[in-house]
């Protein structure tokens, strides 16, 4: 008998999608996670915001004998601090939630960040322990800005993670709409204690109030934190590296990485995404944090007429990024990212000219165009920013992305613009700067991937029902937004012969076996996962000529 001709090349193609790898939202544990995420994403920034809106009422508190201007720059400057200190908990807690998980340490950087908020309630001022008031609020500070550094990163990571490929922008803005509830929230419990106690009791002791009442706030959200369960994407993610072969064991998008090895991998990403980060949270936190403090100081309107006219505008604001989230789903992230640079550039000097007419229609107008390039940018930030990176070092990545960029750009933000207009006596230098980083922004948007329909990098499909399931299986070959190398699937044996047909071989195939050995594929785990399952890994890709049936014999297959 003679002797079968030798394949010249066996090659390894990932196995094809089969139904039970496609994950099937749970929907009442969608609505956990969501809701879960957006409880503390508010809470963060009601401090944010409330801290923002009191910098003039706190001057008088930490630094008595200074001027006017010396107190503002200082409060601005401690608010900056906060974000020079997000890159180091983004960079600790990035790594952290890649190595146990997204869940606890969201828990954890909720229960740190509540715990310092309330403290800076409880703080006394310069007239009971002198200087030491304005260091400890400095180092309460940074311990919230360590704790935030973990926040962002991780619920955009996963909302991302849990919502269906086709929704995920819808769901992941409704982060970003918190976020601004959130402002708004602060915004009104600072203007009703502002109306309600007036100015000299602000100073003895309403400032206080608002960061006390983040207590039970953060306790409420804490419970529900902890009620939600992993990502579903991570833990694939997770029993992929624990249970499936070596090969995907040390895959680049399987692997956990360190924040180093991370920055070397993924640095092109990372560039991109601090761009566009800083691009939108300059624009965001020009019109939040620091627009109060430019209606008082530059406009002169009162303290309270300089809060409350955000509130209108954060509330429209925040109602809108759901539908722009929506709107992506449809057409895309970096078309409705234009949009967004786009209007910041055309907008941002009419709506401070119409902010310099000094009436409060005008001003609301001028509010108004600085909000609309906001909804378009932060509507988009949770859900095409995670999807730059693979599911194991996604955490991480964005956690060094977003708060390198916030900590450079964002939160310094309203530090820049004062500085600005008091070196230059210029009021329109806060348009200046945002068209600024926003021409910068509108060219990363060429270089950031488009993520809208598409499964993560690094995760399986994911859909909102078993019909869509059964959808995605069949048309998986002709479905351009399914790229089966990206996904922690295993691999499957196939012959390339010199005619040009292509066959897949049985897994202990001698030829299989030998080239699996050379790349250090393990076909043992293929076989046996297929043996788990009952079906037989059919490769993907073109497969020409009969295909014989691949005989279950994980035994055989030696590494």
């Amino acid at each position: 008998m003679t002797e079968p001709q030798r394949p010249r090349r066996v090659v390894f193609r990932k196995r094809k999608l089969r139904v039970d790898d496609v994950n099937v939202v749970d929907q009442p544990m969608l609505k956990r996670a969501i809701g879960g995420t957006i409880v503390g994403n508010t809470m963060e920034w009601f401090d944010v915001g409330v801290f923002g809106y009191l910098i003039t009422t706190m001057g008088p508190v930490f630094l008595p004998e200074a001027d006017r201007t010396v107190q503002t720059l200082f409060l601005l400057g401690t608010f900056a601090a906060t974000f020079i200190a997000r890159p180091a908990g983004g960079v600790f807690f990035g790594w952290l939630g890649d190595k146990i998980g997204r869940q606890r340490v969201l828990a954890m950087t909720l229960i740190t960040m509540a715990s310092a908020t309330f403290a800076l309630g409880l703080l006394p001022g310069y007239a009971q322990i002198g200087i030491w008031a304005a260091i400890l609020l400095v180092a309460i500070k940074l311990i919230q800005g360590f704790s935030t550094g973990g926040e962002y990163a991780g619920a955009t990571t996963f909302v991302s993670e849990y919502a269906a490929d086709k929704r995920r922008g819808f769901l992941a803005s409704f982060l970003d709409m918190g976020s601004y509830i959130g402002f708004a929230l602060g915004a009104a419990i600072v203007s009703v204690l502002q109306l309600s106690l007036g100015q000299d009791a602000m100073v003895a002791y309403g400032w206080r109030i608002p960061f006390l009442i983040a207590g039970p706030l953060g306790a409420i959200a804490i419970w529900f934190r902890l009620r939600i369960e992993e990502s579903p994407a991570f833990q694939a993610a997770l029993d992929a590296q624990e249970n499936m072969t070596r090969e995907l064991a040390t895959h680049d998008e399987i692997a956990t990485k360190g924040p180093l090895q991370i920055v070397r991998s993924y640095w092109r990403q990372i560039i991109v995404a601090m761009v566009l980060v800083a691009a939108a949270n300059t624009v965001g936190y020009a019109l939040t944090s620091y627009m109060p403090t430019y209606l008082t100081e530059s406009k002169g309107y009162d303290e309270l007429h300089g809060t409350i006219l955000t509130i209108p505008v954060l509330v429209v604001m925040s109602l809108c990024i759901p539908l722009t989230g929506k709107l992506s789903d449809k057409i895309g992230r970096r078309p409705v990212l234009w949009i967004g640079a786009v209007s910041t550039i055309v907008l941002s000097i009419p709506a401070f000219l119409l902010i310099g007419v000094g009436s409060i229609p005008a001003t609301l107008a001028g509010l108004a165009l600085i909000a609309f390039p906001v909804t378009f940018y932060v509507a988009n930030l949770a859900s095409a920013l995670p999807a730059q990176f693979p599911t194991a070092s996604r955490y991480g990545a964005m956690g060094i992305a977003y708060n390198f960029a916030v900590a450079i750009f964002g939160g310094t933000t309203p530090f820049i613009i004062d500085a600005l207009i008091q070196s230059t006596g210029n009021d329109m230098m806060p348009a200046y700067y945002l068209m600024a980083t926003s021409v910068v922004g509108a060219v990363a948007i060429w270089f950031l991937r488009e993520s809208s329909q598409r499964p993560l990098p690094g995760s399986l499909p994911s859909v909102d029902t078993e019909a869509e399931a059964r959808e995605v299986v069949a048309h998986q070959e002709e479905n351009p937004h399914i790229d089966l190398e990206h996904m922690p699937l295993p691999e499957v044996p196939v012959a390339l012969a010199d005619d040009g047909v292509a066959l897949q071989l049985p897994l202990d195939h001698p030829a299989a076996v030998e080239a699996a050995q050379e790349a250090g594929v393990d076909l043992e785990a293929t076989a046996l996962e297929a043996q788990v399952s009952g079906e037989a890994p059919v490769a993907s890709g073109p497969i020409s000529g009969p295909v014989p049936e691949v005989p279950m014999a994980p035994a055989s297959v030696k590494n």
